[in-house]
């Protein structure tokens, strides 16, 4: 008996590569101990893994020292999708092109709340219906932020019906429903990932104790002591169209790998994708969810991490503060959303040094990852930020090992120190 082989939904892989490449300046890599041809190694395996044609447009900044030794892009930011017609309008993807950065949002949203602990408005430990007293309901009186932070609050998915996005600009009905929602497990026990929830739980702490909204917040703390153009909860309606789109690309995954985006997500891949091309999701807040900025913006801020909050003579964030935030909470534990065993800080996910986001022998990186090739990290070990950004959405696929040989040439190529 014959079975069908899955669909391999795939961009048109345009060639040569450098028809599709656009760069941005980037400094001598010798200024930042590197060999010169460390940057245009790790670009091949960029281009292996465009020439996958499940990632229309990639694009890759890199710093080491201070010193932005990679800052390209290649692919299109619209266009090129699996089911785009046959001679579309495609755009090019550049350096400059916003991107949404999905959970990778999860880390900035954290910083906030570590850095409002710092301030004295708030403190990790406390409970969350400490700040809304409201959702001291089902049993969630014990829920502490830190809970919510390494994601042991219960509430990781957000049932599928709610999953819509007309919801994400009624904030408070999202609020209510999380509080009326009943724990899936019990406080400070199951490691579970929240992909949603735990984000609005956080924003609104954040609001109640600023008295501001959070993108003001977030701009005041971060984008303008950093110089950010974009690196915002979302876009303002009249630049939707710069937003890369997102697209759904890969096989469909077999039971029962399939249903793993519906534990963390509540959904599918698919609809995940097609919302997250929803005007309603990119102009929105979802503080778990929807930064969009550039790769360079996000290299930035991992930058400043890296160096203990400060970067250019800015202080962000107390090296305190970074330093609570990347203290680990979960030792290589199963995570039972992902269904992968993940080393936690308090909002930030952690390297290891086989098993990691950012490639191996990565034990002292800490970063986050975005819906679903999306990587943003720091690796004090060597001296380097970096951000990854991709707008096609695979689960499972061809690309796993073209990836895996990309984090591995940034590994590889930029020693420890």
């Amino acid at each position: 008996m014959f079975t069908r082989r899955p669909r391999l939904r795939r961009c048109k892989v345009i060639r040569p590569y450098s028809s599709v490449t656009t760069r941005a300046p980037e400094d001598d890599p010798k200024s930042a101990g590197l060999d010169p041809e460390v940057p245009d190694r790790i670009w091949k395996q960029v281009e292996r893994l465009y020439a996958t044609g499940v990632q229309p447009g990639i694009q890759l900044c890199i710093r080491r020292r201070g010193q932005v030794i990679l800052h390209r892009a290649i692919g299109h930011a619209h266009g090129n999708g699996p089911d785009d017609k046959k001679n579309p309008s495609r755009t090019l993807l550049t350096p400059a092109t916003p991107i949404c950065i999905f959970s990778a949002s999860k880390a900035i949203t954290a910083m906030l709340i570590h850095h409002l602990d710092d301030e004295g408005l708030l403190h990790v430990d406390d409970r969350v219906a400490h700040y809304i007293p409201e959702f001291a309901q089902q049993g969630k009186e014990w829920i502490t932020l830190r809970h919510v932070l390494t994601h042991r609050a219960g509430i990781s998915v957000v049932p599928s019906e709610y999953n819509k996005p007309e919801l994400l600009g009624e904030q408070d009905l999202i609020l209510r429903l999380l509080c009326e929602a009943e724990p899936s497990s019990r406080a400070g026990g199951r490691l579970a990932y929240h992909a949603l929830t735990g984000g609005f739980i956080l924003g609104a702490i954040i609001e109640r104790v600023t008295g501001k909204p959070i993108r003001q917040v977030l701009d005041e703390v971060v984008r303008t002591p950093l110089g950010l153009k974009d690196f915002d909860y979302g876009i303002a309606p009249e630049r939707l169209d710069e937003v890369a789109t997102n697209y759904y690309t890969g096989p469909n995954a077999p039971w029962p790998i399939s249903r793993v985006p519906h534990q963390s997500l509540g959904m599918s891949f698919r609809k995940a994708t097609e919302l997250s091309n929803s005007p309603a999701y990119l102009t929105g807040v979802v503080p778990s969810g929807n930064i969009i900025g550039t790769a360079d913006e996000a290299c930035r801020f991992f930058e400043m991490m890296r160096n203990g909050g400060e970067l250019d003579g800015h202080r962000v964030f107390s090296k305190r503060t970074v330093d609570r935030a990347i203290t680990e909470t979960a030792f290589l534990e199963m995570d039972f959303s992902l269904l992968l065993p993940i080393r936690y800080g308090s909002g930030l996910m952690l390297g290891g040094k086989g098993l990691s986001p950012f490639g191996p022998n990565t034990r002292r990186a800490y970063g986050h990852l975005g819906f679903i090739n999306i990587m943003v990290w720091a690796d004090p070990q060597r001296e380097l930020s970096a951000a990854l950004m991709t707008t096609g959405k695979p689960f499972i696929s061809r690309h796993l090992l073209p990836l895996w040989g990309l984090l591995s040439a940034i590994s590889k190529g930029i020693p420890t120190t």
